[in-house]
């Protein structure tokens, strides 16, 4: 079986810094209180929920935390001032964004939005400009070193996951959005760790940027939209450079 996705955005989220490391954190527990303060604190009963914490877990985030934030949205009412909005674009070089973001201010965030693209190369879309090349998919990454491929391929489809693939570094798993929770609990059932483990949009196909002034443009774009804090996730289609996955 074979995946048509890129890890260049975990892998940039594995090399952050720690004061990055934090920032993540910060933007998972909004996240968290936002989807118990919509759906509940069971997990359970709250599917979003449990996605969330499968991706809180998969960044490190001690469970205690993660406990310590769904007690305290659950009678914290100020979550209710975000709202979850979807921004699509195009980079340099015609690359498509998806980003993800949790605001309290629509038109701040929409204006910083605008002004990251503009500034480096490329244009803020309408709806659904770019959304068209992804795919939504839950999508689980485990490290491969010291485990059989044929092992773990086996254990993923009996989980129910929907796709397969090995690059020699990672094992991918690609699952149906709705089927994301019951796969990742199997797994972790078995005893697997993930390195990433969330719902994603995928890119149907990658493109290249071949000028290395709008290589540094895309980078500069993707570096502005992470510190962000509104931004809650970054998808792009570039299929970035190999010195850069390193």
């Amino acid at each position: 079986m074979s995946g048509h996705s890129k890890w260049n955005n975990i892998k940039r989220k594995k090399e952050k810094t720690d004061a990055a490391k934090a920032k993540i954190f910060t933007k998972i527990g909004r996240e968290i209180s936002v989807i118990v303060k919509a759906g509940g604190p069971n997990p359970q009963e709250n599917s979003k929920l449990k996605e969330i914490i499968a991706k809180a877990k998969a960044a490190n985030v001690p469970n205690e935390n993660i406990e310590r934030i769904i007690k305290k949205a659950a009678g914290d009412t100020s979550a209710n001032n975000y709202e979850e909005l979807i921004y699509e674009g195009y980079g340099p070089n015609g690359i498509a964004v998806v980003v993800e973001v949790l605001t309290d201010n629509r038109n701040r965030t929409a204006g910083e939005m605008r002004h990251y693209f503009d500034k480096y190369g490329g244009n803020l879309g309408q709806s659904g400009s770019v959304m068209f090349m992804f795919d939504r998919k839950g999508q689980i990454i485990i490290e491969a070193e010291g485990k059989d491929e044929d092992a773990v391929m086996e254990d993923a489809l009996d989980a129910g996951a929907d796709d397969f693939n090995f690059d020699g570094d990672i094992f991918e798993i690609s699952t149906d959005p709705a089927g994301f929770g019951a796969v990742c609990d199997a797994l972790e059932a078995k005893g697997y760790a993930f390195e990433s483990a969330e719902i994603a949009y995928v890119p149907q196909t990658m493109s290249t940027i071949d000028d290395p002034d709008q290589i540094k443009q895309m980078e500069k774009l993707i570096e502005m939209l992470e510190d962000n804090e509104d931004v809650q996730e970054i998808w792009h289609n570039w299929d970035m450079p190999e010195e850069d996955e390193e």
